[in-house]
């Protein structure tokens, strides 16, 4: 199984908008991150998880051919605006897209897009075509079994996913103890880690190392990341077996 991470960053994105720090003008190409998105390849299929702003700039620049089913982890803007851009995979697949989410977040992106989960034929332009699928518990996903993981991120309920020894846990600021049970025996995890400050609904550096050392998968990739955190300073203080992800950065784990 091959994990690429499409974006790495926090919702504002590095560089941020008229900001002149010395991450956002930093000339190591580590520390340009996109808004956070992965895509998960196994038994010749696809899988995106969330479709953030620059969906379209992220797919180009990883030379993503196909998505065959996306996850939704929530519905915040920078993990959903580029839901429109899935319709050149229908072109590609020519079929509709299945989208994988608790129903808060199906319900969400229905309101926000109506017309990529209705089926019009007189539609005047191209458009995407979405099959909601609604996760309520573990489910397959073309031969690979599938177990959400429910997250807290801040006031909300969020998603992440364990698809056989990987897991995706963006967003958090706090992980149910059930949660945790289903963490374990990890040979890579992706966590959230924001900044150095504490943040109200996102683990900051200092938390998430610890809930990587409780958790204890064998390799840990740190994910949407502010611009606090410059990669070359913090990397090398990093404990043994984790470490900062970044836009483009690709990795294997057995099936």
């Amino acid at each position: 199984m091959n994990v690429r991470f499409l974006g790495t960053g926090t919702s504002h994105g590095i560089p941020m908008i008229a900001c002149d720090c010395p991450i956002c003008t930093s000339s190591d190409p580590r520390d340009k991150r996109t808004r956070s998105s992965a895509l998960i390849e196994y038994a010749g299929k696809s899988v995106l998880i969330d479709t953030t702003p620059e969906l379209r700039l992220q797919c180009i620049a990883n030379n993503v051919r196909r998505v065959d089913a996306v996850l939704f982890t929530h519905v915040h803007a920078d993990h959903v605006t580029g839901l429109d851009d899935l319709r050149r995979f229908n072109e590609v697949l020519r079929a509709p897209l299945p989208c994988y989410g608790n129903k808060a977040t199906l319900d969400h992106l229905q309101r926000m897009f109506p017309y990529a989960f209705t089926f019009e034929p007189r539609y005047p332009s191209a458009k995407p075509t979405l099959l909601p699928i609604e996760v309520n518990g573990p489910f397959d996903l073309f031969g690979h079994g599938v177990t959400p993981i429910e997250l807290i991120h801040g006031p909300a309920c969020v998603l992440g996913y364990r698809i056989g020894r990987f897991a995706y846990c963006t967003d958090c600021s706090d992980i149910p103890l059930d949660s945790q049970e289903n963490l374990r025996d990890l040979d890579v995890l992706v966590l959230d880690a924001l900044r150095i400050r504490p943040h109200p609904t996102h683990l900051s550096l200092s938390q998430a190392i610890a809930w990587a050392g409780r958790i204890g998968a064998r390799r840990t990739l740190f994910t949407h990341i502010a611009h606090e955190i410059l990669h070359a300073d913090i990397q090398p203080t990093l404990p043994v077996g984790m470490e900062l992800a970044y836009d483009g950065m690709t990795v294997e784990v057995a099936e």
